[in-house]
């Protein structure tokens, strides 16, 4: 068999994958064995493959390989979300590049234009997942608003509803004036941004006198309704039971006294506009303060204003402040930074707003979610997120869950006209409960509401939905026969922005509906970020194609690149030279195994000393790390699992042990290797390949059946991961340890005095026995023609000392002895020359007290260093 001299990795990822994939390696069904379950993050139907994805999705496919290969029933669900916001915006767009306007279609043409776009574009970014070698078992995959998800969903609203938990009121919702839409807290992006902090003076009635009020929001004052100072602020006590007006409207209002306003800050005084901020509404409660609302929902001066309707919201405050300019009631305007929220989803700056909308409580739903966290039960990795959660969820505040969109779930709540609401899944059900309260009721009455529901209130139900999705409505007890058997999931691997969106509310949800958790560990990846420290975004253009990565450095490469440095929790600063890296490890192990398959076995050849060494010696090197590698993944350190991989591979094995075994070359050929050699060899490659075979999921299958024939079923993919070849010998791998640093320090020896390769050298060690196991290792790999033991110090020898033990290399006859004499003579007055100058620095009163102490420490390691070379050459020269 002739084997290609470079490793193709688009030829071995087009064959591997439709093969597993045929073979139904990533299919999962119940049966005897552990499960283990992951559910992916599904990524919005708008999505493309991006690095964050490429991150998080082979952090699950190392997960979920492994456990496969653990004898585990591996179930790895894949699935998209429908992404209210985002996808409706999309289709918006597509729509108006057409001509065609949402505000002129039926909701029904509108849908119909949302699910032909979701069929064509919706599942791009799975397919994208297939090239980076996700073992998903498509078979499973889902979506958040397929007819079953979507009937859960709306089991849900009906049981929390009907348990007084989900409610309808007006309330101060973030407000996005693009998206036309509410947003939960969590959905509001704070960015600092450069503002005006405009200083306006506000008359007070029947009066000269004047209050001066700072805003940065000067198009709100047409909503003002009020001004509030504090109680104890003696600059405007005497003002009790005055009023004052509103510049711009002229509009008459009281001065109001509370404790809320802080005295000291600013100008002591508030405008108070209860309908553009929370803490101005629950102002007007308590006075019963008129609400008037300056803005329309697109963010455009309302009729209620009274003046400049129909303007921008941003045009508007720069006119009028020039208005105000010119009437002489701007005392100044300053130049601040201050945090602004925006849209996640638009990134449009987001308008406090009164609204009526339906909520979730979340004060008692959400405690279950806590203890959960607090206790353990639910691990959060790394654990400095616990106290961001704690803080969150113990000041969570009632979730805003309607969302005025077309695409989604529809609120199942249903109106009669006459003031009367009910709650239930189907129009039928609704008339018949309407028809109760309102005897004369048709059926054409019936309205049911507009809103969508916000898409986390489906995705929250994600771990339980996409197997069962009639466990809302049926009960735990009731459940299928795979939730039972999958639920709880295992790991879920997502990021830390997502914590309060995603994860608190599906441990909310599981709780809730289940009273268990959904999953047991949570690993919260860090963002990619370039070697400049920014995340990496199209928008910047610091983001490469991750499908242009895989194209070029193969996806094992991209696999290995990404994760040689993306610990759990840190940021991942990404430079394309790792998936170069990656690619370079690819190529080791690939031509490792070339050079493998190139020995010729010889019927004949005997094994070497060193040969059996080398053997025992990685047999317990292989299981001492597999130990490490082990102890990594039980503790979720990802790159520490790669990295102890990596070094394995390429120092010990291909470094280290196949330079040790590798056969003599012989009048330009290499001698035949014997068969226990080759068999032991062969068996450790294969047990590298199943180590690797997580990270680098193509190389290893390829090589695998290079190895031998094997059937279409017998893949490194579902093989066993591999277990200790031998009890740990502490003493093997100490020994071995010292043979490196010796083969090593001899190399050095031969580059520092410049003697040729090909001329042997000889090595003796200080002790009174011959005991070493690797002495055939040093001799073979340092080039020695002896390795011999004295009781006594060797004379005109070279010497070192490795750990506790003394070594000699004699070099008489292999350098002139004058010349090398005289080399050191030269060398020692260059050291003394350098420690007297490092001396006279140290013994400067001046320098020692000004300098800094690391600066200091500098010199005294300098110090040290040298009388520590002076030593060593009058050592070597006293020897020769």
């Amino acid at each position: 068999m002739e084997i290609a001299k470079t490793y193709n990795p688009g030829e071995a990822e087009s064959k591997w994958y439709p093969h597993w994939m045929q073979q139904n390696f990533f299919s999962s069904t119940p049966d005897s064995r552990t499960p283990y379950t992951i559910v992916i993050p599904p990524p919005n139907v708008t999505g493309m493959l991006h690095m964050g994805h490429m991150l998080n999705n082979t952090i699950q496919d190392v997960l979920i390989r492994r456990a496969r290969m653990l004898g585990m029933n591996a179930c790895w669900v894949p699935g998209t979300d429908h992404a209210s916001i985002a996808t409706e915006t999309k289709v918006v767009n597509l729509l108006a590049e057409k001509g065609i306007k949402k505000t002129n279609l039926s909701r029904e043409d509108f849908l119909k234009h949302a699910w032909d776009w979701k069929e064509k574009y919706g599942g791009i970014i799975l397919e994208q997942l297939k090239k980076l070698g996700a073992s998903c078992d498509w078979d499973r995959t889902r979506f958040t608003m397929d007819p079953a998800m979507s009937e859960a969903v709306l089991d849900a609203f009906v049981s929390l509803h009907n348990k007084g938990q989900i409610y309808r009121g007006v309330r101060m919702v973030n407000w996005d004036p693009q998206g036309l839409t509410a947003l939960s807290d969590e959905e509001v992006i704070h960015k600092e941004t450069n503002s005006k902090l405009v200083y306006v003076k506000y008359k007070v009635e029947a009066s000269d006198e004047f209050i001066t009020v700072a805003t940065t929001r000067p198009e709100t004052i047409m909503g003002d309704t009020a001004v509030c100072v504090n109680p104890n602020d003696e600059r405007y006590s005497h003002l009790k039971g005055k009023n004052i007006i509103v510049p711009v409207v002229n509009r008459v209002v009281p001065i109001i006294f509370d404790d809320y306003v802080d005295a000291s800050f600013g100008t002591g005084a508030l405008k108070v506009t209860p309908a553009h901020d929370i803490n101005d509404f629950n102002l007007g409660q308590k006075y019963k303060l008129p609400t008037i609302d300056a803005l329309t929902p697109d963010g455009k001066i309302s009729e209620a204003a009274g003046v400049y309707v129909g303007m921008d919201r941003f045009a508007c405050r720069k006119q009028i402040v020039k208005d105000l300019q010119e009437q002489g009631l701007v005392e100044k305007v300053e130049d601040i930074k201050n945090k602004v929220g925006y849209s996640e989803r638009t990134n449009a700056v987001i308008e406090p707003k009164l609204s009526l909308q339906w909520f979730l409580k979340m004060d008692e739903i959400s405690k279950p979610a806590l203890d959960a966290v607090m206790s353990g039960e639910v691990k959060l990795i790394p654990e400095k997120y616990i106290n961001t959660y704690k803080h969150w969820m113990e000041n969570v505040h009632d979730w805003c869950i309607s969302r005025q969109l077309w695409w989604g779930q529809r609120i199942p709540a249903w109106y009669d006209g006459k003031g009367n609401t009910v709650v239930c899944k189907t129009r039928e059900e609704a008339f018949e409960k309407l028809k109760i309260k309102n005897e004369k009721l048709t059926n054409d009455e019936i309205k049911q509401d507009e809103d969508v529901l916000d898409t986390w209130f489906s995705s929250w139900l994600w771990p339980l939905t996409v197997f069962d999705p009639n466990v809302i409505k049926n009960g735990w007890e009731n459940a299928n026969e795979e939730l039972k058997y999958y639920y709880p999931t295992n790991d879920l691997v997502t990021g830390p922005d997502i914590l309060f969106f995603w994860i608190a509310r599906m441990i909310i949800a599981g709780k809730e509906f289940t009273g268990l958790k959904p999953f047991t560990n949570v690993y919260l990846t860090g963002i990619v970020r370039d070697n400049l420290g920014r995340k990496m975004s199209k928008q910047l253009g610091n983001s490469p194609d991750p499908l242009d990565l895989v194209a070029k450095y193969g996806a094992d490469g991209v696999r290995v690149g990404m994760l040689l440095s993306s610990p759990a929790g840190n940021d991942l600063l990404f430079d394309e030279k790792d998936c170069e890296q990656g690619r370079n490890f690819a190529n080791k192990v690939w031509n490792a195994f070339r050079l493998i398959k190139g020995f010729e076995v010889g019927a004949s050849a005997k094994q070497s000393a060193a040969q059996k060494a080398a053997i025992t010696w990685f047999e317990n090197k292989l299981s001492e790390q597999l130990e490490f590698i082990n102890d990594h993944y039980s503790k979720y350190r990802m790159s520490d699992a790669l990295m102890t991989t990596y070094k394995l591979v390429w120092d010990d094995f291909c470094a280290w042990y196949l330079e040790i075994i590798k056969p003599e070359f012989v009048d330009g050929k290499s001698l035949p290797i014997d068969k226990t050699t080759y068999d032991a060899t062969i068996i450790f490659l294969e047990q590298l390949l199943k180590v690797m075979h997580p990270w680098m999921p193509f190389v290893t299958e390829e090589i695998w059946h290079l190895i031998t024939e094997r059937s279409e079923k017998e893949c490194v993919i579902v093989a066993e991961w591999p277990k200790q070849l031998a009890s740990l010998d502490a003493r093997v791998l100490g020994e071995f340890e010292v043979c490196k640093e010796l083969v090593t320090t001899a190399r050095n020896v031969r580059a520092q005095k410049q003697i040729p390769p090909k001329e042997k050298l000889e090595v003796i060690e200080k002790s009174s026995s011959d005991h070493s196991y690797f002495n055939e290792v040093v001799i073979k790999l340092a080039n020695l023609s002896a390795f011999k033991y004295s009781k006594e110090k060797v004379d005109g020898a070279y010497s070192f000392t490795i750990q506790t033990t003394e070594f000699f290399i004699p070099l008489a006859n292999n350098i002139n002895v004058e010349e090398e004499k005289e080399r050191l003579k030269k060398e020692l007055e260059y050291n003394k020359g350098f420690l007297k100058s490092v001396q006279i620095k140290l013994s400067n009163e001046k320098f020692v007290a000004n300098a800094k102490p690391e600066i200091i420490a500098v010199e005294r390691k300098k110090e040290s260093d040298a009388l520590s070379k002076i030593d060593s050459i009058e050592e070597q020269l006293k020897s020769l």
